[in-house]
């Protein structure tokens, strides 16, 4: 017998806009009520801006419900997209925010953190005159990782900001670089911080360039420079790779990084949009990977592991074993904040537990709810047609492998099912090839492999770049670091420090 879900998709729509707002439930409030109304950024050079009167907190993200009923077209405010088709037919030729399916499109992506710590990070930002298009701030120098300990960097003179914020851990702050023109954002970045490159930089923007594009994930990256006396690294990439990287999956290089809590410093609409996909397609990925059954806990974890598998620092001493389970168990109502108003929009999906019945539950860090999926192939067969496009190949090429399918029946079924979705722009439908495929008994381990296959090269080579980019003392200094880093996390293991127990501390 099928579980009783909770779920706005049962019920009754008046009942559904006469309750009250803060004390509506999630699951209760149809999709569009998940939005906050805070104005967008207007240009793509601009940071993203919080409105003094709005609250970004993650409850009022997920109840604020304006009073009586919105008419659809309050959340559309673009005639090249609509809120109910952006992951299916996405315009990422967009240019500005305006052009987004909502005004409010994507906010779930801004993490909110220390006011005086976001601004720290930004004043970095400013200390580069060649121009940054979108930027984010990444990893346990930005967002505390349960377990996690300082690797022996140390900032010379970090603003107080960073310092009160890391508690004197002296974390490196790794960031990442959107640029629209690879070579002259390095030409100009030469002139001013030739510092920054390792001897590669000697022969010029344009070899620097072509080792950032033509290797790897199309990443650059200079490590353990100082700015505003702050220890840094940062990764430079090209706005079109990034969003073909996370609408297509064809690295998961920074798609991965991206399916996990980032402090966007730098906004972008086109980039905005991509990820809002790039998020869609891990939780998609991730119920793929998981059972009926399973925790918020376990949700998490797996999309917070995608991007690990395969990774070649997972195979080598030179990671923390436990990153997976520090990354969420810190950052739980970050997560929440990600994925919960894309949980609440799938049709297969829903949470299964009384507690969400409680109005504080999102801001509670040690409630880890129950969550239920539906196991219909039909519905699963559509997850699994609606995966990113270079993932979804490698997918079904192994299953043609499994199936034994003869490689011009093959051709024939999948120039088949592209001329049928052709006449469906807005929704792609599974068919029997996907149905059989999301039955299978093997789906999870065809899906893991997919996934590693993705991985494997483009991060091994990012892997080889670093001595190249970032030179060989830093490099070697750098993964002594990690080593380091991986034999304190096993000594954690084998002897673990019990903490006291802090229901409900908020860590903004």
């Amino acid at each position: 017998m099928r579980p009783t879900m909770v779920s706005p998709r049962t019920a009754g729509l008046s009942s559904l806009w006469r309750s009250r707002a803060r004390l509506s439930p999630l699951l209760c409030l149809p999709a569009s009520a998940r939005y906050v109304s805070i104005p967008s950024s207007p240009t793509s050079d601009s940071p993203f801006r919080q409105s003094a009167k709005s609250d970004l907190s993650t409850s009022n993200l997920l109840y604020n419900v304006p009073s009586g009923r919105p008419s659809s077209a309050s959340f559309s405010t673009s005639p090249l997209l609509s809120e109910s088709d952006w992951d299916h037919n996405p315009n990422l030729a967009i240019s500005n925010f305006s052009e987004l399916p909502s005004k409010d499109f994507g906010v779930n992506q801004h993490m909110i953190i220390n006011q005086e710590f976001k601004e720290a990070l930004r004043q970095i930002l400013w200390q580069f005159r060649a121009p940054i298009r979108y930027a984010f701030a990444y990893g346990s120098g930005v967002f505390t990782q349960t377990g996690s300990a300082a690797a022996g960097s140390t900032h010379p003179s970090p603003p107080a900001a960073i310092k009160n914020m890391q508690q004197g851990s002296g974390k490196m702050i790794d960031f990442i670089f959107g640029v629209s023109y690879t070579q002259h954002w390095h030409s100009l970045n030469l002139h001013q911080h030739r510092d920054h490159y390792s001897g590669l930089g000697s022969f010029g923007s344009y070899l620097v360039s072509q080792v950032q594009d033509k290797f790897g994930a199309g990443v650059y990256f200079n490590t353990h420079i100082t700015v505003n006396g702050t220890l840094i690294k940062y990764g430079v990439v090209n706005l079109d790779t990034l969003c073909t990287d996370l609408t297509s999956w064809n690295t998961l290089y920074l798609a991965g990084r991206l399916q996990k809590p980032v402090k966007i410093l730098r906004d972008h609409p086109k980039v905005r949009l991509a990820n809002q996909m790039n998020l869609l397609s891990a939780l998609r990925v991730a119920l793929l990977l998981l059972p009926e059954r399973f925790s918020e806990f376990e949700l998490y974890s797996t999309i917070a592991g995608i991007s690990y598998m395969g990774d070649l620092r997972m195979v080598l001493p030179a990671e923390d074993p436990g990153k997976v389970r520090n990354i969420v168990s810190s950052q739980m109502a970050h997560f929440r904040r990600l994925y919960a108003p894309l949980i609440n929009n799938l049709p297969n999906v829903t949470f299964n537990d009384p507690r969400c019945n409680q109005s504080d539950w999102i801001d509670d860090p040690d409630a880890i709810l129950a969550m239920v999926q539906d196991m219909d192939p039909v519905k699963r067969g559509n997850m699994v047609r609606r995966l990113p496009e270079a993932f979804r190949e490698k997918v079904y090429f192994q299953y043609q492998s499994r199936y034994q399918i003869p490689r011009f029946e093959f051709n024939k079924m999948m120039a088949e099912q592209n001329e049928k979705n052709s006449e469906i722009v807005r929704r792609p439908e599974g068919g029997p090839f996907e149905r059989r495929i999301a039955a299978d008994n093997h789906l999870q381990q065809e899906v893991s492999t997919s996934i590693m296959k993705t991985i494997r090269w483009p991060s091994t080579v990012q892997t080889i770049k670093g001595p190249f980019t970032a030179g060989i003392r830093k490099s070697w200094n750098y993964l002594m670091e990690k080593r380091e880093k991986h034999k304190k996390a096993r000594d954690l293991e084998k002897n673990p420090i019990e903490k006291p127990v802090t229901k409900g501390t908020k860590k903004e």
